[in-house]
């Protein structure tokens, strides 16, 4: 499996809604978790930020990620947004196999 976990945060619920709706019906994802509110604390440009966020928890594939992060970066507000991406080396097979199937391969 080449199964990914990869995880953003937005500015806001309208990105964060963008966002996943767009990568949804793209099939680049089958899964998208928008998640409550966070606070992060931050460095950026030599000072220390503190922003609230919206995190995304984005279910996909190797296959998908370059299309995926073109995806998320076109919506995205920010200069150098968060997008990384996790490998899922476990998981319910029958879970792993219905994100594989839901996604463009």
């Amino acid at each position: 499996m080449d199964t990914l976990l990869v995880l953003t945060n937005c500015p806001d619920e309208e990105v964060a809604n963008t966002i996943a709706l767009a990568v949804v019906e793209a099939r680049l994802a089958a899964c998208v978790n928008i998640l409550p509110r966070v606070q992060s604390i931050y460095r950026w440009q030599g000072g220390v930020e503190s922003a609230t966020e919206i995190p995304l928890f984005i279910k996909s594939t190797a296959t998908s990620y370059p299309a995926l992060e073109s995806i998320i970066r076109q919506h995205h507000p920010y200069d150098v947004p968060e997008i990384i991406a996790l490998p899922v080396t476990q998981g319910l097979p029958s879970y792993l196999n219905w994100v594989a199937a839901e996604t463009l391969q």
